[in-house]
């Protein structure tokens, strides 16, 4: 009889009913009785990550991230909302302190950033706080101040070449593609920084292998495929991807990797941070091994890895520069005034470091271009520790709940930059230098605490040098006047499709 009462029954249907019952079972208990149900969000964040994943397909995270902080969370919950079963992001400013200065782990989200596969961990996917500090500290001599100071010269190389591809497009009078441009200035930069070989694409005047068009389909991967980092391992990071060479990008891969081993068996080397690196190997083998090498030295070629935790990469050099010349279009007073300055300095050729990082009025365009634009449009994740779990902004979260902090919401708190602060202002970093100070504080496009960008000497010299040359020699003016650009957001939020004409200013006499 049993027999027949199983015959009866409709396996697949029974099968789908019982996955069903399981699902909304989870979804009652995330929903309804979980320690964070009291905190706001959207239907679908209080049950799974539907709506994080609906976000980075629509590729605006950052635009939903900013409505919710003016909306929900000041009528509702002040400074919390839930994103997910399990993530709340905090808009109060007090989060920067609390929750990225702490020394929380990074949420496992990171790990998605292992290139080029899960055997080459690096400072971006590394999640521990421990462990972070362990690699940072071996990779800090490379980015320290002092010796990217004595890699200029080969900055100023690249700057050169920029300039010369510019002034060819002047000269036909073309339209310009800045975005294109400063990606190629800001790869070749790290290139030379990294391993004293440029990645040749100033040269080339293209897109050498659609290594850079390729980073769009690197970043969704990486935005969808952090939520279930688990699956990265059978992806992008299974060695058989990197064995085959399927991996995107192949062309700085593959620079970065040839460079690397050219390098350990060349006696003539340069001071770049390959050779740092290598040094702290053979000083110190039981701290650092080749591979962590390698995983640097790709994180910093590689545009994605490198956005936030190194701070050179490209992305972010790039996002920043085409951010300085979009919005002083649009402040003319600014404009203005950074021009005067850069007139009256009496720069070099090729601007130096040393006569551009005293500029008051260059430095508050650069920072308003920071806030204001912020490479990274994702929440910045931490986890709540075990086994006591941790009181943030006033309220107690369990072990296991992902902090995350939004540095676009966070740049735009009114308590901190003022009643303007949706708007471009450079001068609201000049007068008041009590409140510029207090300012600084919550300014992360560079990250803070651990989690601070080992490389962002080497990304502020360039970028200083670059607005400086820029604003001394040309002027620029969209196609389409007004026309506004075009980002996605997929972790980073890189601008595009604004095409300008340039004019020369006037030809240096050196």
């Amino acid at each position: 009889m049993g027999g027949e009462l199983l015959g009866r029954i409709d396996i697949p249907k029974a099968t789908a009913a019982t996955i069903l019952i399981v699902f909304l079972g989870a979804a009652v208990r995330r929903r309804y009785y979980s320690p964070l149900s009291d905190i706001p969000g959207p239907f679908f964040a209080s049950f799974s990550v539907i709506w994080q994943l609906w976000h980075i397909i629509k590729c605006h995270t950052e635009a939903a991230m900013r409505e919710m902080a003016t909306g929900l969370t000041r009528q509702l919950a002040g400074k919390f909302v839930r994103l997910s079963h399990k993530e709340v992001s905090i808009s109060d400013p007090a989060a920067v302190r609390e929750v990225l200065q702490s020394q929380m782990d990074k949420a496992n989200w990171y790990k998605v950033f292992s290139m080029p596969d899960s055997r080459y961990e690096n400072t971006m996917s590394e999640t521990s706080y421990k462990e972070m500090n362990r690699r940072t500290r071996n990779v800090a001599a490379g980015y320290s101040l002092s010796n990217v100071i004595k890699g200029e010269p080969y900055i100023d190389k690249a700057l050169g070449l920029f300039q010369t591809q510019l002034d060819r497009r002047v000269a036909s009078g073309s339209s310009i593609e800045l975005d294109k441009w400063v990606n190629y200035l800001a790869f070749d930069v790290v290139g030379e920084s990294t391993f004293s070989k440029s990645f040749g694409f100033l040269e080339a005047g293209h897109d050498i292998g659609n290594s850079i068009s390729n980073q769009y389909k690197l970043r969704l991967y990486i935005a969808l495929i952090g939520h279930f980092s688990w699956a990265h391992d059978y992806l992008l990071a299974n060695p058989l991807i990197g064995h085959f060479n399927l991996q995107p990008s192949m062309h700085v891969f593959d620079t970065s990797m040839a460079a690397v081993k050219k390098r350990s068996e060349s006696v003539e080397t340069r001071n770049d941070m390959i050779e740092l690196w290598q040094q702290q190997y053979r000083n110190h083998p039981d701290r650092m091994d080749e591979k962590e090498i390698l995983a640097a030295a790709v994180a910093n070629g590689s545009a994605d890895v490198d956005i936030f935790k190194m701070g050179a990469g490209a992305d972010t050099v790039s996002c920043i520069l085409q951010a300085f010349c979009y919005y002083l279009l649009r402040d003319t007073e600014s404009l203005k005034l950074v021009r005067e300055e850069i007139d009256n300095a009496s720069l070099s050729p090729i601007p130096s470091y040393e006569e551009t990082r005293e500029l008051p009025v260059l430095s508050a365009c650069i920072k308003e271009s920071y806030r204001i634009h912020t490479p990274v449009g994702f929440n910045l994740p931490r986890v709540s520790p075990s086994p006591d779990g941790v009181t943030v902004c006033g309220r107690y979260f369990a072990p296991g709940v992902i902090l995350s902090v939004s540095p676009w919401v966070i740049h735009r708190q009114q308590s901190v930059f003022g009643s303007d602060a949706e708007s471009y202002n450079a001068q609201r970093w000049l007068g008041d230098k009590d409140r510029a100070i207090q300012m600084e504080k919550y300014m992360i496009a560079f990250g803070t605490g651990y989690g601070s960008c080992p490389g962002r000497s080497l990304a502020h010299m360039e970028i200083l040098k670059t607005t400086a040359l820029l604003i001394r020699d040309y002027e620029w003016e969209q196609v389409t006047k007004g026309q506004v650009w075009t980002f996605e957001t997929y972790f980073t939020s890189i601008p595009y499709n604004w095409p300008v004409k340039m004019r020369r200013r006037r030809k240096f006499n050196a």
